[in-house]
């Protein structure tokens, strides 16, 4: 059976053969060259049949992330299930920036923390820099992924089981707050792939239309009294908010907002020191 072509009839040609090729290098451990060859053809009838599974996977739109295990992200590779938000390549200019707030202070005295951690891939590739990182999720089989991520890449991480929107008394302070929290508008959904809206858990990526900025008003307020002294935010955003969350920003004391955008020219970046 041809399922290249078969995955051609739900995919674009490119996609369709890129999808492939990632499946018969990762689980079959089977080469460009090697597929050129007619070797994927020649594989076992389990390997076959597991094949099969996968490829069937496929045609329903699963990410192939998921499907895997695994997305690789700032030169790692994070373990990622249907309880997660798979790691985006624009989100690395969170921990690039983050990076360069810290400057000169020394990592392990520079406390961050990563608010909305998911698969833990934001706060893991802090804390393997040599920072101090802690962790917020609301959810536990996101804390359960990013646990066990944080064990399989050796990153020590304080996890914290919390609500950022109802967030329990704390005295605790850090140098900066991190956070790609959810900013996709409700009315945004018939612009997003299918298989992101199947998929990937709602929770991670949603918001009201009728209060877009939620997540970011509750961190901000939460980061008000829980950074220290010329301490730093820094936020994913969505593109389309760029001066609402300057605005923001702006009500609650910290110093000239910036935004900066990623590698497609969009705007994806906010940060600011109190």
């Amino acid at each position: 059976m041809n399922w290249k072509q078969e995955l051609e009839d739900h995919y674009e040609e490119r996609e369709a053969y890129a999808l492939y090729r990632m499946v018969m290098e990762e689980r079959f451990g089977l080469s460009h060259t090697d597929i050129l060859l007619g070797k994927d053809s020649q594989i076992s009838e389990e390997k076959q049949e597991q094949l099969k599974e996968i490829l069937e996977r496929l045609k329903k739109f699963e990410p192939i992330q998921y499907i895997l295990g695994f997305a690789d992200f700032y030169g790692h590779r994070f373990s990622v299930a249907p309880g997660v938000l798979i790691p985006r390549p624009e989100t690395e200019e969170l921990v690039k920036t983050v990076i360069s707030l810290a400057g000169d202070r020394v990592p392990a005295q520079t406390q961050i923390l990563d608010i909305g951690t998911g698969s833990g891939c934001i706060a893991i590739s802090l804390a393997l820099e040599g920072y101090k990182l802690s962790a917020m999720d609301i959810s536990e089989d996101a804390l359960s992924i990013a646990t066990k991520n944080a064990s399989n890449l050796g990153a020590e991480i304080s996890f914290i089981h919390e609500n950022i929107l109802h967030p329990s008394p704390c005295s605790d302070k850090w140098d900066i707050i991190v956070s790609n929290p959810p900013y996709v508008c409700a009315s945004e959904a018939n612009n997003m792939r299918f298989n992101v809206l199947m998929h990937e858990p709602h929770i991670a990526l949603f918001v009201p239309d009728s209060d877009p900025l939620i997540f970011y008003r509750a961190i901000v307020s939460y980061a008000l009294s829980h950074l220290n002294p010329g301490g730093w935010i820094c936020l994913e955003i969505n593109q389309a908010f760029p001066d609402k969350i300057k605005q923001l920003l702006t009500s609650f004391g910290f110093k000239d907002p910036i935004i900066i955008n990623d590698q497609y020219g969009k705007n994806r970046i906010a940060y600011a020191q109190l």
